[in-house]
């Protein structure tokens, strides 16, 4: 590029010509250099399969054509559209390459999948924050087209691969872990508000919810699913019908009573068992114990409703405030 720079300027300098007689005559003394270059890239790009080293290629080259601008050059231009034009086709054909790929796997093939971030989709989160890091100095529309085409066939391919599972816990873990993961590598290597970073973060809070109204279910289903269907009585203003639920009323509380300490900590162990980043788990744990908090609030808000307040089963009912007190013994001390 100096060499081609250097004597573009000197002749235009001492010929004293410009427009097209400067780039014919640019031609006419560097253009068997160039096309012997083209013919070399041509030859290298055929048989290479190396998206980012292509795309790598590609960013080089909007580099020097921004310096050469600066230098008042327009000799090469030809040369960079030429080497685009090689370029281009073959970094999307790799990507759609990979992206059929994802497509027609079978998880059912790839053997024992654990809860455990899978390394395919470890491979795609490298890959994309790869590209994503090298698009953000010169962005392409077009490869934000192409990479969202792959990132959709990842999607499909981890809620395939979640379906192994038989049990809906073991699928919402394994999500968990694997959108977690990318997520990490991508907020690492690219900007913290990159189209693919929001799209995980969103898929990680919905299946993190999930999990935690999951974990939740086995030992307090009970108050919460009273709560939920209490509150839309509220809503309908039918107070009277909640009458019938009385001794309903009493089971909850005293199963609550008598079991929720033993419930926390069975939660704790459960959660730290199952995600491999242990911030993340600490984050789903502190969740899964602050919806708790709330749904109690709410169930203690139910119980001083209508045919409820005269209820002696709710002097039973422990203080809130005993039960917060409790939930911090497992609140993170890092």
């Amino acid at each position: 590029m100096d060499n081609s720079c250097r004597e573009y300027l000197f002749l235009v300098d001492f010929f004293m010509v410009t427009g097209n007689s400067a780039q014919n005559l640019f031609d006419s003394v560097m253009g068997k250099t160039l096309t012997m270059f083209m013919k070399q890239m041509e030859e290298y790009v055929h048989d290479c399969y190396d998206s980012i080293a292509i795309f790598l290629s590609i960013h080089i080259i909007f580099r020097y054509r921004s310096i050469i601008q600066k230098r008042n050059v327009s000799g090469l231009d030809r040369y960079w559209d030429a080497l685009l034009k090689i370029l281009w086709p073959k970094f999307e054909q790799i990507i759609n390459l990979n992206i059929q790929s994802v497509r027609d796997c079978d998880p059912s093939k790839l053997g024992q999948i654990d809860v455990r971030p899978h390394y395919i989709t470890r491979r795609y989160a490298e890959f994309s924050a790869a590209i994503v890091g090298i698009n953000q100095s010169f962005p392409n529309e077009h490869v934000d087209k192409i990479l969202g085409q792959l990132q959709a066939e990842v999607e499909n391919f981890i809620l395939k691969m979640a379906a192994e599972f038989p049990q809906r816990k073991e699928q919402l873990i394994f999500l968990i872990n694997n959108y977690d993961m990318m997520l990490g590598v991508l907020m690492e290597r690219t900007a913290e508000d990159s189209r693919e970073t929001e799209v995980f973060k969103d898929l990680l809070n919905g299946r993190t919810q999930e999990y935690i109204e999951e974990i939740l279910s086995p030992h307090f289903g009970g108050m919460i699913t009273f709560v939920k269907d209490c509150e839309v009585i509220l809503e309908r203003g039918q107070v009277d019908s909640l009458k019938k639920e009385e001794k309903r009323v009493q089971m909850i509380v005293r199963g609550f009573n008598s079991d929720w300490k033993r419930a926390l900590e069975l939660i704790n162990q459960d959660v730290m068992r199952a995600f491999t980043n242990f911030k993340n788990g600490t984050q789903i744990l502190q969740g899964a114990l602050t919806q708790l908090i709330q749904y109690y609030h709410r169930f203690q808000k139910v119980l001083s409703q209508g045919p409820f307040k005269n209820l002696q089963i709710r002097n039973e009912l422990i203080n809130i405030h005993h039960v917060m007190v409790e939930v911090k013994k497992y609140k993170p001390t890092f």
